[in-house]
């Protein structure tokens, strides 16, 4: 909510988007990997059409925030990884290598279901007075477009159960909660990133 009220710090802000950006690469990996992996074209148009978004209109995003915000490249080549960023990174290459299409619908699921339950609660704070990079951030993971992009992956993902054994299943919840719980963790190191820097 910080970034949507404009109150996180620029250094807050700049090692945020530097460790989501940090994602994209396995990202991109792990939505191609399910899309490949769905079982009509039906199925992966939608899925297309999002990648493209991503190494499009969501990669220029970060490219022109880290120029707004004085971020070097070099910065952002020598700024570690955090935990969550890292354990994040293992779980997308893990279920993409795994070749398991429900694996991956589940982290994609957790990924993308997460942002938007997060931009819907915050969006009416958005004001065109606030940097770019808080508000379009905010842009990108809400509205009918990005609805219908969670709705796209909870569908096949629902549409994959029936065919799942029991243990597949449970394998699922696993992996679901895993990927819950460091994206919690993400977040809750970007709080206390803030709470440092504003100490």
């Amino acid at each position: 909510d910080l970034l949507a009220e404009g109150s996180l710090s620029k250094e807050s802000i700049c090692s945020y988007l530097i460790q989501d950006h940090r994602f994209l690469d396995s990202f991109v990996v792990l939505l191609a990997s399910m899309i490949a992996k769905a079982p009509t074209l039906q199925d992966r148009l939608p899925g297309c059409q999002f990648l493209a978004l991503i190494t499009g209109k969501e990669n220029t995003y970060f490219e022109r925030s880290f120029e707004a915000l004085g971020v070097t490249e070099l910065q952002r080549k020598d700024t570690p990884n955090s935990k969550p960023t890292e354990g994040f990174i293992a779980l997308m290459r893990s279920v993409a290598d795994s070749g398991d299409y429900a694996q991956m619908l589940c982290v994609l699921c957790v990924a993308e279901w997460s942002y938007l339950s997060w931009a819907d609660r915050v969006k009416a704070l958005r004001s065109e007075s606030k940097p770019f990079y808080l508000m379009e951030w905010i842009d990108l993971h809400c509205g009918e477009g990005f609805e219908s992009v969670v709705e796209y992956l909870r569908s096949l993902l629902d549409s994959a159960r029936p065919n799942l054994s029991d243990a597949e299943v449970a394998a699922c919840h696993v992996t679901f909660q895993r990927a819950v719980d460091l994206e919690e963790a993400f977040f809750d190191h970007a709080l206390q990133a803030h709470t440092n820097a504003t100490q």
